[in-house]
């Protein structure tokens, strides 16, 4: 590590956030991003990154897409962040696009936050608005967001370090894929809404069982509560279809995206509000006040993210890169079964589990000596989140699967030693 970076790190520590920079050192990451481009991430020292994290598809179509590039540039020539209290162009013309590209027909409204645990908490409003009713219930492990009401719908290690944990009774979690759970919480028809990531992200990606979501949503119609889809980590193509929720046969109350929709370039977050739940915004249009929410540059670089996901070759590159790149780890999983022992996925959603507690955390670590930035899942560390682009191409993807084999032998080696048990 360079002088620079070593100087650098202790000014992160003392003036940015102590513990995190301190934790990353712990763990073997000494990243401090520099250049990127594509789907590379370039260390201040120089070394090059295949980037697999993507903070969590914020990057979907890669660093610096040079199309989002032109038009943010280009947007800069006439508008700025814009009024949140006014009618805007750039406004109008993303909800008209959003509600082209819904889940289902009834899909009127946007409402706009500047990231996603402010989408998140515009969407609870807006359910307990509609349903005049306070419960929410979320899943166990959940994660939402840090912001006030999306704090509460996840897991207590964020909640509590605020003394921000529910006391009220009014937050509920049930297990994911636990349908008599869920229907226990829903049954006194005192429940707003139900939310859930179509694929709980932090939690390690656990794929629904079959018919399990669309089961959730007609509980949620029989016990009157709206079914939210937070979909900020797994739309926008990444399993193959433009929301995750559409794949599995569900059409939401509310849906909520952010990370991939901003391109990566300016902050944004969509609530997209059908018709039945968007009554507050007849009743009192000020009802949620966003200073940056729906800011008119971010609106210009999400209409161009929207129509280059929804470009047919998308698509395919999206099915042709998650089967490429399933058959390379089916391929390192025999060759490792004993450490590395499953594969979740859904289109390039991916999580890649191991068989020790903490065992993500070394691959992680392994994985960036070698090259490759991927992270393990917070609330699952067995569990590390693997998350190539939509636009990733072949000869990347060999080269990702090349360094991912060396990075899961030395991890396996440094956790259980020995020879690997070839089945």
């Amino acid at each position: 590590m360079s002088q620079e970076k070593l100087d650098f790190l202790e000014r992160s520590r003392e003036f940015w956030n102590p513990g995190k920079t301190q934790d990353w050192q712990d763990m073997g990451v000494d990243l401090v991003i520099d250049r990127r481009e594509a789907y590379y991430l370039y260390d201040m020292d120089g070394r090059r990154l295949i980037d697999a994290h993507l903070n969590g598809g914020t990057y979907n179509l890669g660093h610096r897409h040079p199309e989002l590039v032109e038009v943010l540039k280009a947007g800069t020539d006439r508008f700025d962040m814009g009024n949140h209290h006014f009618p805007a162009l750039a406004r109008t013309a993303l909800a008209e696009a959003l509600a082209a590209c819904a889940p289902g027909p009834d899909f009127k409204y946007t409402a706009y936050g500047s990231g996603g645990g402010e989408a998140i908490d515009i969407a609870l409003k807006t359910a307990r608005h509609a349903m005049q009713k306070k419960k929410i219930v979320s899943i166990v492990k959940a994660y939402h967001g840090h912001t006030g009401l999306a704090l509460k719908t996840g897991d207590d290690r964020f909640s509590k370090l605020f003394l921000s944990e529910d006391t009220s009774g009014e937050f509920i979690q049930v297990p994911f894929n636990d349908l008599t759970a869920m229907e226990d919480a829903l049954r006194k028809r005192d429940v707003a809404a139900v939310i859930m990531e179509t694929i709980p992200a932090t939690y390690g990606f656990p794929m629904p069982h079959e018919g399990y979501l669309p089961a959730v949503k007609k509980l949620c119609e029989r016990y009157d509560a709206l079914y939210i889809a937070d979909e900020v980590q797994t739309g926008l193509m990444r399993c193959g279809e433009m929301w995750a929720c559409m794949r599995y046969g569900v059409v939401p109350d509310i849906m909520v995206t952010g990370k991939g929709i901003s391109g990566g370039m300016y902050p944004i977050a969509c609530v997209l509000i059908s018709e039945k739940c968007g009554g507050w915004l007849k009743k009192d249009g000020f009802g949620h006040i966003s200073t940056m929410g729906g800011a008119e540059l971010g609106c210009i670089v999400a209409m161009k993210t929207l129509e280059i996901v929804q470009r047919p070759e998308v698509r395919s590159m999206v099915n042709f890169i998650a089967d490429f790149l399933r058959a390379g780890l089916d391929r390192i999983m025999a060759e490792y079964s004993d450490f590395f022992i499953g594969i979740r996925q859904h289109g390039v959603v991916m999580g890649l589990e191991f068989n020790h507690p903490q065992g993500a955390k070394p691959v992680m670590k392994h994985l960036y000596q070698n090259g490759v930035w991927a992270i393990f899942s917070t609330l699952d560390p067995r569990v590390l989140q693997f998350k190539p682009g939509l636009l990733l191409t072949q000869t990347d993807a060999e080269d990702l699967l090349r360094r991912v084999e060396i990075a899961i032998d030395l991890a396996r080696t440094e956790i259980m030693g020995g020879r690997r048990v070839i089945n």
